[in-house]
């Protein structure tokens, strides 16, 4: 009997604090979203945690570092990106599609700096996210160079250094320029023509630098078992469909 009152008075007295702790994690999270949208990765945590109306210590205790709650904010942005071009990679005019994609990308992102630091590389989002997005992009590549509205030298490396560079320039354009200006000329060079200009090939890799043999971007190293030789499951079976053609299957 002792120890089933000892149970009912602990347990009330802890749920308070539990709903305390999501609340201001729900804060947290809140204010580091329009913080990081606002300044990028270069807002400091104090700033954060007063925007939120809450201590440094109560950040630290709901996320380790600035990194941490980072990661927390922008993965979501950045898995709705690849959801979205998943959702879209059997669509019927996959030329226009990929064009409209990659659009609403640099549009969606030039006014978040949280956004594109991700996106430009300054800081990987989480473990895999990246990975996921470029697999899931490579796949609209894919369609869209099938169906003719893509040149076939155009790797996936290509368009999503492209796409840093869309947000570069539409962050810089002039107070006359309209948006969305820069990214379409820059989308017109991945259309094909008689008088594109052709690319230069790809630097071969540096010494034990293993690079895809579909898009040629990076691999990561195998652990165990044979060396990787695709950089995302879309190059493996984007590769995979070739041979399957060479041999007349």
């Amino acid at each position: 009997m002792a120890q089933c009152r000892t149970t009912s008075t602990a347990s009330p007295a802890s749920q308070p604090l539990r709903s305390d702790a999501r609340r201001n994690r729900s804060l947290v999270l809140q204010a580091a979203r329009s913080a990081f949208e606002e300044e990028g990765l270069a807002v400091p945590l104090g700033e954060i945690a007063r925007r939120a109306g809450v201590g440094a210590g109560t950040v630290y205790r709901h996320f380790p570092s600035k990194e941490a709650l980072f990661r927390a904010t922008v993965v979501d942005r950045v898995r709705l990106f690849t959801d979205t071009a998943r959702e879209l990679a059997d669509s019927d005019d996959p030329g226009r599609v990929f064009y409209r994609y990659l659009t609403a990308v640099v549009r969606l992102s030039v006014r978040n700096k949280g956004l594109c630091d991700a996106l430009e590389g300054s800081f990987e989002p989480s473990p895999g996210v990246e990975a996921d997005f470029r697999e899931a992009l490579a796949a609209l590549l894919e369609r869209a160079q099938q169906a003719g509205a893509v040149r076939k030298d155009v790797s996936v490396a290509d368009v999503t250094a492209l796409l840093v560079g869309c947000l570069s320039m539409e962050q810089r354009r002039g107070p006359g320029t309209a948006p969305g200006r820069m990214t379409a000329l820059a989308c017109d060079s991945l259309r094909p023509g008689r008088h594109v200009t052709k690319l230069p090939a790809n630097p071969a890799p540096e010494r034990n630098e293993t690079r895809c043999a579909v898009c040629g971007g990076p691999v990561a190293a195998a652990r165990t078992g044979r060396p990787a030789r695709y950089c995302a499951a879309a190059c493996r079976q984007k590769a995979h469909r070739e041979r399957a053609r060479a041999r007349g299957v």
